[in-house]
Parts: C-alpha cells; sequence; structure tokens
C-alpha cells in the first residue's frame, strides 16, 4: 500500500512515488523529507492542495466505541487542505456533529457553514473541512433522489487566489439510485456559473472497479488511483473516491493505512495531492 506522505513528524516507512514537473521521483524514508521540502519549495508548490474523503462511521471505531478523539488524530496525520466527511454527523435525534466542534477547532480544521441545525457540520452527515489556506466563498445543499437519507454538499472555495469548487457526497447502497444521484449531482454542476476546477469525493458505494456509476463521472472528471478502502479489517472495495475536473493535475494519492485509521472507522481514508493549473 501507499500511505499520505506525512506533512510533519514522523514520515511512515514506504516508499513513496511522486510525479512533479513530469518527473518520476523515488523517495526512500530516509530521503523523503528532504526531497519534499525541495519539492514544495518549487514555484508550482504553492499550488498543490491535499484532498481528504473519509468515511468516519459517526466516529464509531473496530471496537464499537465512539472515538471522535481518534477521527482527528487521522486527519492530523493526513493534515489536508480539504477533507471531505461522510457520516460527520449522528443519525438521529439532534443530528449532532459526531467531532466535538471545540476540538475540531483545534486542529486548525472549520466546517464549511451548511447552516442545517445548530449542532450538526453536514447534511445527512456529508461535512467539507477547510484548513487556513482556504477560503469559503459560497456553499449550497444538493437534493439528490433517494430512497434512503442521502444528500451531497458543495462549496465555493478559494485557495491561495485560485477559485475551486467542491462536491461531497455519500450515494445509495443501490446501483440504480446511484446512477440517478450522479446524474443529478452533474446536471447541478454543469448548471453552475462562473465554472471553475471541481473536485468530487466521497463514498460512492460502488463496488464494480470500472462499471456502475463511474463511467456517469469519468466522462468529465478522472479518478485519483488508491487501494481498497473498505472494510478497514481487510480491504477489498474502492467504495472511497476522490475524481477531478479540467483544470486540476493529482500529483499523488493512495488510501491512508496507519495504526489510528486501522481502528478508527470502517473505512481507511483516501487522500490526494492535486495541482491547481494556472488560469
Amino acid at each position: 500500500h501507499r500511505n499520505a506522505p506525512q506533512r510533519s513528524g514522523t514520515l511512515p516507512s514506504v516508499t513513496l512515488f511522486h510525479d512533479f514537473n513530469g518527473f518520476a521521483i523515488r523517495c526512500a524514508r530516509r530521503n523523503v523529507t528532504s526531497a519534499l521540502c525541495k519539492l514544495r519549495a518549487l514555484p508550482h508548490a504553492r499550488k498543490v492542495i491535499r484532498i481528504v474523503t473519509y468515511n468516519i462511521h459517526k466516529a464509531v471505531g473496530l471496537d464499537r466505541l465512539r472515538r471522535p478523539d481518534r477521527i482527528l488524530d487521522v486527519l492530523g496525520e493526513l493534515a489536508p487542505d480539504i477533507a471531505i466527511l461522510q457520516e460527520a454527523d449522528r443519525r438521529f435525534g439532534t443530528r449532532q456533529s459526531a467531532l466535538p466542534l471545540a476540538s475540531l477547532a483545534e486542529t486548525g480544521l472549520r466546517a464549511v457553514p451548511f447552516e442545517t441545525r445548530a449542532d450538526s457540520i453536514g447534511w445527512h452527515g456529508n461535512a467539507i473541512l477547510v484548513s487556513q489556506r482556504v477560503t469559503v466563498t459560497g456553499h449550497a445543499l444538493l437534493p439528490i433522489p433517494a430512497l434512503e437519507p442521502r444528500g451531497a454538499v458543495m462549496a465555493s472555495i478559494k485557495v491561495d487566489g485560485a477559485a475551486l469548487r467542491v462536491v461531497g457526497m455519500h450515494l445509495d447502497l443501490s446501483g440504480l439510485w446511484r446512477k440517478r444521484q450522479v446524474r443529478a449531482v452533474l446536471e447541478t454542476l454543469r448548471s453552475q456559473s462562473p465554472h471553475m476546477p471541481t473536485i468530487v469525493a466521497g463514498d460512492l458505494n460502488e463496488w464494480s472497479p470500472h462499471g456502475g456509476c463511474l463511467p456517469e463521472l469519468t466522462h468529465e472528471f478522472r479518478i485519483a488511483h488508491s487501494q481498497p478502502s473498505f472494510h478497514t479489517r481487510r480491504p477489498v472495495a474502492r467504495l472511497d473516491r476522490i475524481l477531478v475536473g479540467d483544470g486540476l493535475r493529482i500529483r499523488a494519492s493512495g488510501t491512508h493505512h496507519s495504526a489510528r485509521s486501522r481502528r478508527a472507522s470502517d473505512h481507511l481514508p483516501v487522500w490526494a495531492d492535486v495541482e491547481i493549473a494556472a488560469l
């Protein structure tokens, strides 16, 4: 597997592959820190953002204990600029956020304010967190056809002055309804003005590696390569996906394995380092 290169602390003892300026750079563990520092000093490095999609299972881990601190620790390992979460709120009652708001603020991440319920950070469990690099310029709830409670969320943002659109979603268990939901999201995106580079991510619940709802998306988006993310105990399915549209380039991507991520949820997080092309 390939872990996400961490931005601070001890790097995982694996080999990492990055593609910067068209050259493949192979970094063994002992050389990762200096190599990444040099890469970030390049002019384009200021335009590289880290995207994470993570079904946090309401912060309930494999031991069936609700431990939001473990989810926050995993996010800390990844240091995302944009984190797209599923099952981020509890399902019943006031739909309280599974991540305590005070603890979330301490991580340097903040939730896009979808303003659904006072104690929630998302809609139907879909939430988007952003780092201090990111300015939120707009947000919307995207109703989608569904048999069970499902939804999608969208945010317009700026990162270092570059405008982006981000969509997070958690699709249905039914293949027929997944296709309908993807078509609804794409129709909404096509109607947006002005056009801007777009990232779509979430738990697609699509077990087929190339079929199902994926062809609907790949006409307009490219999928970031990742390893299986579900089930954490024995990952066999790539349910969690990050896709990018025109104006964006995937520099590196993968599924994050660590001692914490293997216990914190029934899904592993998927990440991608994405370069924003000069516009």
